[in-house]
């Protein structure tokens, strides 16, 4: 099942994956009502939870991965406006009617289109507005997840995007490439091949220690349909 994709990797995914830059939050939480409630759904380990809930918004938090779900808790944990839930895309667990903002950031790719968009209606106050949040890197796997999950999810968008350059050490790059869904577990066989061809790529593409990605951060929103 897709929830189990993440499950030990977790901790490396907090360590090592980007988050998003104070123009891209600000972007989102300017679109929002005042004193909006939030969804974040596919929430993962916190990496737009938490930056939301330092504006002090009420958050539903849905994240249906033990691992995941375990350091989402931790980051959040002093924020008593963030409410967690076991809950998947399709079944959020989140009360009706009841979220102002709903956002996936670096997950709509995981749901199933039709039964999200239901359950976005179920839990979407009248007007309720839907964001998706991708982080993309020239060449990565996440342009294409992001244009054919927000083609099969929206009807027209509105999409302002986000300068996020990112640099990685050898060990947050190694970290970076370990918590994919496709990457190999350190217990699996082709663990340390795939950790020693990473580690070869971080030798021919960094410079004084440090490999740049020149990531872009796209904000994809419209009212639920």
């Amino acid at each position: 099942m897709n929830t189990e994709l993440f499950t030990g990797k977790a901790r490396v995914y907090a360590q090592a994956r980007p988050g998003y830059p104070r123009e891209a939050v600000e972007y989102i939480t300017s679109l929002a009502p005042q004193s909006a409630v939030f969804a974040d759904i596919g929430a993962g380990t916190g990496k737009l939870t938490v930056p939301l809930a330092e504006y002090g918004y009420e958050i539903f938090a849905a994240e249906p991965n033990a691992d995941m779900r375990r350091q989402l808790a931790a980051a959040a944990a002093r924020f008593p406006n963030v409410k967690i839930t076991e809950g998947t895309a399709e079944a959020t667990a989140i009360p009706g009617g009841s979220v102002d903002v709903i956002v996936c950031a670096q997950a709509l790719h995981w749901f199933d289109p039709g039964a999200f968009r239901a359950e976005c209606r179920r839990i979407g106050k009248s007007g309720a507005l839907v964001i998706a949040v991708y982080n993309n890197t020239p060449g990565g796997g996440s342009v294409a997840h992001s244009a054919e999950s927000t083609r099969a999810f929206f009807g027209n968008p509105v999409v302002r995007e986000f300068p996020n350059p990112i640099s990685f050490t050898r060990e947050s790059w190694l970290q970076y490439m370990s918590s994919h869904s496709h990457d190999p577990l350190p217990a699996d066989p082709d663990y340390a091949a795939h950790i020693a061809e990473m580690s070869a790529l971080f030798d021919r593409e960094s410079k004084d220690g440090l490999l740049w990605r020149e990531v872009t951060t796209a904000v994809y929103s419209e009212s639920a349909r």
